[in-house]
């Protein structure tokens, strides 16, 4: 029997030559891989660490959820735009920087370090959906549901059949998050959660006495994470920008091309900024009103007990049966989205160290298949030795605020140093992705300082 032939996003043909659209109507059909990513960041961030945050502090850091969510799209659109330009992956980018190296660039080996702890997040995430299943069906305790999900999704990702499962969840993303921003409508009408003064007063730039690792775990978690960053140029991949543009040649109609689909981008990467920045804002601004205004912080095996209060405490106990399907499909969209993504990642990863041969796109395939179950094991395996949810998102959040800088100047280094002349961006983007390089830097400096010192 003859093998099948697969269409190889990662190889740039002229036969796969494809012009940019130009029109904005045009453009908006061809978005896509920043819904992936904002799909992946609702679950952990927005859900838990957003309002787990609000708990904690109250509005204090609205601000921070803010700048988390506008400061980081520059890194992620230089990156996007680099692997427009080049070809090559995020980690392929990654391993073009100077410095150790062992068969693969020093920073190739922090992204592993950060995904490992980052995996935490997933198996957070499969607990609470188990947490939400045991209350439905208490014979079947929350670690057998864990493992129940966990085959599950094996089986949807290797048969390919995920991508209709994906697509469903997302409607039910779209549908929690409506009615989610509908809470915190009621909630401005609500005097005893809500207060015009403390809404004002966390725009403004201060620092609680406590809450600090939260804090840190929620801006390395909400809106783009370092995770999502390495995971973004690898969906524009597949998703056709840089195979469109075609091999790099710098004529005049490849330079055409090449700021076509990088502009193309650039409207992906603002269209999900602003569905994920109004999510974030509004589970904030629910669990500092609700949350901390009863006194509530979500921990442990009670999480999604705590959590249900933002709908039912504004929406009324009917709601509860809705909260639950939504934080389902919340939490599962997340599993599916950042598992198979980081698939493609660590495929790329172990061929790049010799593996396997990363060229022939069959054998990446069945490399991305192997690592859906161990990267859905090893999450699992996490959660039956912590098994506290919020607690495990603050890991994973931490490992990636710790990362952030990393990735940030990265991306500067690689826009002096190995992007085409031919498609630099302007010189106010440059001059943001070194603000946003140094924001997250500062941030990382003064959580490590609030840490030795107090």
């Amino acid at each position: 029997m003859a093998e099948p032939t697969y269409l190889d996003p990662y190889k740039r043909t002229h036969e796969h030559i494809e012009e940019p659209p130009i029109a904005f109507g045009e453009i908006l059909k061809r978005i896509g891989p920043g819904m992936i990513l904002a799909a992946s960041i609702v679950g952990s961030g927005e859900l838990i660490a957003t309002t787990v945050l609000g708990a904690e502090v109250g509005y204090t850091l609205l601000w921070l959820i803010i700048v988390s969510c506008l400061i980081k799209i520059v890194v992620q659109n230089e990156l996007g735009r680099y692997s427009i330009a080049t070809g090559e992956t995020t980690l392929e980018a990654f391993d073009r920087l100077p410095g150790p190296r062992w068969k693969v660039s020093w920073m190739v080996w922090c992204w592993f370090v950060m995904v490992v702890a980052t995996l935490m997040q997933i198996g957070a995430m499969m607990g609470g959906i188990g947490e939400v299943l045991n209350r439905q069906f208490a014979e079947i305790p929350i670690n057998a549901w864990v493992w129940i999900l966990n085959f599950l999704t094996v089986g949807l990702l290797i048969g390919g059949r995920y991508a209709v499962v994906e697509r469903v969840a997302t409607v039910l993303v779209v549908f929690f998050t409506v009615m989610t921003v509908g809470c915190t409508a009621i909630l401005f009408m609500l005097p005893e959660y809500f207060a015009i003064a403390d809404v004002v007063g966390g725009l403004s730039f201060h620092l609680p006495d406590s809450g600090i690792a939260t804090a840190v775990a929620a801006f390395g978690i909400t809106g783009v994470g370092g995770t999502e960053l390495v995971m973004y140029p690898y969906w524009c991949i597949e998703k056709g920008y840089a195979r469109y543009t075609g091999p790099r040649d710098e004529s005049p109609e490849w330079k055409r091309r090449a700021h076509g689909w990088v502009r193309v981008m650039g409207v992906d990467v603002i269209s999900s900024m602003i569905v994920y920045t109004f999510a974030t804002i509004a589970f904030y601004l629910l669990g500092a009103g609700v949350l901390n205004g009863m006194g509530l912080v979500p921990a442990g095996s009670q999480m999604v007990d705590t959590l249900s209060n933002l709908y039912t405490q504004t929406l009324g106990m009917w709601s509860l049966p809705i909260f639950l399907v939504g934080a389902v499909a919340v939490l599962y969209s997340t599993v599916f989205s950042s598992t198979a993504a980081h698939c493609r990642v660590f495929a790329d990863f172990v061929g790049m160290v010799g593996i396997y041969d990363r060229r022939n796109y069959a054998l990446r395939l069945k490399m991305i298949r192997i690592f859906v179950v161990i990267l859905l094991f090893v999450p699992s395996v996490y959660f039956m030795v912590v098994g506290d949810p919020v607690r495990m998102v603050r890991i994973g959040g931490i490992a990636q605020a710790f990362m952030l800088p990393v990735i940030g100047f990265a991306a500067v280094y690689l826009r002096y140093k190995h992007m085409p002349s031919s498609i630099l961006p302007k010189g106010w983007v440059t001059l943001a992705l070194w603000i946003s390089a140094s924001v997250m830097a500062v941030m990382l400096g003064y959580s490590i300082i609030q840490r030795l010192f107090g």
